[in-house]
């Protein structure tokens, strides 16, 4: 599952007037592969999925795979779902054409035991028909993939085939990656802990930041995977200060805000619940991509 290692990045979706902006899209798509990431992540937590229907998630996720023509791995992350039954009707009924991966957070708002989540993640497993890349953020789901649990998966199910961990716990991290089978990918669900956790054996990061700086992330990213850290380092912190921005309102608020301000999507509009970023805020950002431009 080398096609999964390096930098995939959780591409954002663009809105027009509050409509999906596909001329944009096209855009952050040229901009991510010409910038040098491995593969892209569509319609996951970034690409504010939660706020598209069935019908305009197809219209995304085709538009990415007609626009990307075979450059770079397709991951689709509109497969999560607290209810297991109908995530498994739903992935018998897909059609998968020009996808390479799903990625699948764990069941949010229910609060599953850990023998709960396996079981739902075995039920998805016997029906997919590509791989599957586990995704534990409880910072969403307010429930935590223990590692255990992680590698049970691992061993159980062939077709389970990595993991993005962004439980943001470098020890849980680092166990999943002393104890996992050959082969299993495990990449960084947060960008600021992505080349320490690429030192402690990970294999890279679904990023966000790269959706605006694809150049200086990668970089930095392959820098770590050669074992590069003097060189990774200096590329980590020279666009380190970003991050505080781009999450002091929340995801996607503050890198559509970002893309915006470089001229790489037309509008920062993100839709209800969230809400665009306020202009001081804005303005501390501008500032900073000033600094790193």
């Amino acid at each position: 599952m080398s096609k999964f290692r390096g930098t995939g990045v959780a591409i954002v979706t663009p809105f027009i007037n509050q409509e999906v902006d596909f001329d944009s899209l096209g855009r952050v798509v040229e901009h991510v592969i010409t910038g040098g990431v491995d593969y892209l992540v569509v319609l996951g937590s970034t690409g504010e999925t939660a706020t598209l229907d069935e019908e305009e998630s197809k219209q995304v996720l085709d538009y990415v795979i007609e626009k990307n023509n075979g450059r770079r791995p397709i991951v689709a992350g509109n497969f999560a779902s607290n209810n297991t039954k109908d995530l498994v009707r739903k992935i018998k009924n897909y059609d998968f054409t020009g996808i390479d991966a799903i990625l699948s957070s764990s069941p949010a708002y229910v609060k599953p035991t850990q023998e709960g989540i396996y079981r739902h993640y075995m039920s998805i497993a016997e029906v997919c028909p590509i791989p599957i890349l586990l995704y534990n953020v409880p910072g969403r789901t307010r429930s935590n993939i223990e590692w255990e649990t992680t590698i049970r998966l691992a061993n159980d199910a062939k077709n389970i085939v990595g993991i993005k961990e962004a439980s943001g716990d470098l020890i849980q991290a680092t166990r999943i990656i002393k104890n996992k089978p050959e082969g299993f990918i495990v990449t960084s669900g947060d960008d600021e802990i992505a080349m320490p956790m690429i030192a402690c054996g990970g294999d890279g990061v679904i990023s966000v930041i790269a959706n605006a700086f694809p150049v200086q992330f990668s970089q930095m990213v392959n820098h770590a995977l050669a074992d590069d850290f003097v060189q990774a380092r200096v590329e980590n912190l020279s666009i380190y200060d970003l991050h505080k921005w781009l999450y002091i309102e929340g995801n996607p608020v503050g890198i559509k805000s970002a893309m915006k301000y470089m001229g790489v999507i037309t509008t920062n509009e993100v839709r209800l619940p969230l809400f665009h970023m306020s202009d001081e805020n804005y303005a501390h950002l501008a500032k900073t991509i000033d600094k790193i431009l």
